[in-house]
C-alpha cells in the first residue's frame, strides 16, 4: 500500500518554480458598525425585608443587561423597626386602594336591590 493513497494533480510547473505572492500588509480599515438600538435588553430586581425582634433586615438585588453590558449590584443593610411597621402599613393601604378600585369597576354590572314588595303577612 502507498504512504499516500490519494494522488494530486500534476502541474505543469514544479512547485519550487512558482512566483510567490506578496501578502498584504497595509492595515485595512474596520468599518464602523451601525448601532440599530438595542437587540436584548433586560432588568431584574428583587427586594426583600424582614424583620426579627427590633430590628429589620433588607437585602436587595438589581441586575440589567444593556447596550451590550451587563451589571449587578447587591445590597444588605438593617433598619429600624419602627421605619419597617410604616412601610408594611403602607404596603396594606395602597393593596387595599387597589382592591377597592377593582371593585369598583364591577360595580356596573351587578344587579340594583331589589324593593321589598308589600305582601300578605
Amino acid at each position: 500500500m502507498k504512504k499516500h493513497p490519494v494522488r494530486t494533480k500534476s502541474y505543469p510547473v514544479e512547485l519550487s518554480q512558482r512566483t510567490v505572492q506578496k501578502i498584504r500588509d497595509d492595515p485595512i480599515e474596520a468599518q464602523p458598525t451601525l448601532h440599530a438600538g438595542p437587540f436584548l435588553s433586560f432588568r431584574y430586581s428583587y427586594t426583600e425585608i424582614s424583620a426579627a425582634g427590633s430590628t429589620a433586615r433588607v437585602k436587595s438585588r438589581t441586575a440589567r443587561y444593556e447596550d451590550g453590558k451587563l451589571s449587578s449590584e447587591t445590597f444588605e443593610g438593617d433598619i429600624d423597626r419602627s421605619a419597617y411597621d410604616r412601610m408594611l402599613g403602607e404596603a396594606h393601604r395602597r393593596f387595599a386602594e387597589q382592591t377597592a378600585l377593582l371593585l369598583r369597576s364591577f360595580f356596573p354590572f351587578l344587579a340594583a336591590p331589589q324593593k321589598k314588595r308589600p305582601g300578605p303577612e
